[in-house]
């Protein structure tokens, strides 16, 4: 059983050492009708990724609406690496600008929020449990809303979506029957079929994405990778990787020689016959794809059969916010029923909900159910296990010497 949130937030800050500055200019998101007066007029600079027009049109609409009902302003600040905010924010805390910050809310998981959680650079916890969209939450069953890739949320983040890595493949160029349900098939698949397949060069999100997927299938003790790297055995935990990726790369598109720049480059790529299977991390995106003409309509999805990377995306509030009224009520809309079911509408983006339907009200699960996911997406039942994300530890270090053995600079 999990612990409660709020409980388990105090213990776990008390046995890290770690305190948080209690500002008392910060809004109480308790007091719901106070935030909102304290929110009118604000802008919030919401920074998030800008690689997809699909999201940045949500995220459009989004900030439209807080415009028309509570008199929030929302610049999208697009982002093409998430530590660029990060840094901005842990800049400003090295210069002493501890009010007027910035960066008002960031699209942000792993290793991005461990790092702003370890150096303080978050607005106080429990803000997220207290928020009145909070009470729709599936925190019950989605343990990954409570942990972000082993770190304890601590009501730093408020979740926004889920995350499932899921495969494609167009059936007009190869059929269901040969494509490869593991790292290992994939591998095999590739000797057969070189030049066919590749992936975004790290720390790129989806390509990083796929090395803890091969890590977590290769690695002798899987169980290692819930805790922070052991120095003395780090290098014997990783061989299985690399040594895969040796085999891998003379077999990937450009002989490895080159990669595509991100996922929307990868799916061009899928769409132009130059790449046979890709993968993202949301199991609606190849509908979605297909749904903005993006894709044929003969793609489809798969997964492998012991089980894909699976995670929680979240937003959060920096400590020196100039806004955080209107971020609070930017990240309460965002996990409204109303938002959620847009979301994971493929047509708009697809992106799966982190709310219960036995929380929602009767007509907004209606809205849920009438939901056309898409002739290319994966039933629930289909996606397979969803795989827990390594520690951060894992990736800081694996991204490293990843470029050293494999960068297309090298």
């Amino acid at each position: 059983m999990l612990k409660s949130p709020i409980l388990f937030a105090g213990a776990v800050t008390a046995a890290l050492g770690l305190s948080h500055v209690s500002h008392a200019a910060d809004p109480d998101p308790r007091n719901w009708d106070a935030v909102l007066t304290e929110a009118k007029g604000q802008t919030v600079y919401f920074n998030a990724w800008g690689g997809s027009e699909n999201i940045n049109s949500y995220i459009d609409w989004a900030g439209q609406t807080l415009k028309d009902r509570f008199g929030v302003t929302v610049v999208h600040v697009k982002l093409d690496d998430t530590a660029n905010a990060v840094a901005k924010v842990l800049a400003e805390k090295a210069a002493g600008k501890n009010q007027g910050g910035s960066v008002d809310l960031i699209w942000i998981n792993g290793e991005n929020f461990a790092s702003m959680k370890r150096q303080q650079l978050l607005m106080a916890p429990d803000w997220t449990t207290s928020l009145p969209n909070w009470a729709y939450v599936d925190h019950e069953n989605k343990p990954t809303i409570l942990t972000d890739f082993t770190i304890p949320t601590d009501g730093l983040e408020s979740p926004w979506g889920g995350a499932k890595m899921v495969f494609f493949h167009d059936t007009a160029r190869t059929p269901a029957d040969n494509v490869p349900h593991s790292s290992a098939e994939l591998l095999d698949w590739t000797e057969r079929n070189p030049g066919r397949f590749s992936y975004p060069q790290p720390p790129d999100f989806i390509g990083s994405s796929f090395l803890k997927q091969v890590l977590i299938e290769t690695i002798e003790d899987p169980s290692k990778l819930g805790q922070p790297i052991n120095e003395a055995s780090f290098s014997d935990d990783v061989a299985p990787l690399f040594a895969y990726l040796d085999k891998l790369h003379p077999n990937l598109w450009r002989g490895g020689k080159a990669y595509p720049q991100n996922y929307p480059d990868m799916k061009q790529k899928l769409a132009d016959g130059e790449l046979d299977i890709i993968f993202a991390f949301n199991p609606s995106e190849a509908s979605a794809g297909i749904a903005a003409g993006e894709l044929p309509d003969t793609v489809r999805s798969f997964t492998y059969t012991e089980g894909t990377l699976g995670n929680t995306h979240f937003v959060a509030i920096p400590y020196n916010a100039a806004s955080k009224a209107g971020a609070l009520v930017l990240a309460n809309f965002l996990i409204s029923p109303e938002a959620q079911v847009r979301k994971q509408d493929p047509a708009v983006w697809g992106d799966p909900t982190v709310l219960s339907m036995d929380k929602i009200p009767a007509e907004d699960r209606a809205a849920f159910d009438a939901l056309d996911l898409g002739i290319a997406t994966l039933k629930p039942d289909e996606l397979g296990p969803a795989l827990d994300e390594p520690h951060p530890d894992w990736m800081e270090r694996i991204e490293g010497e990843w470029l050293k053995r494999y960068g297309a600079a090298n």
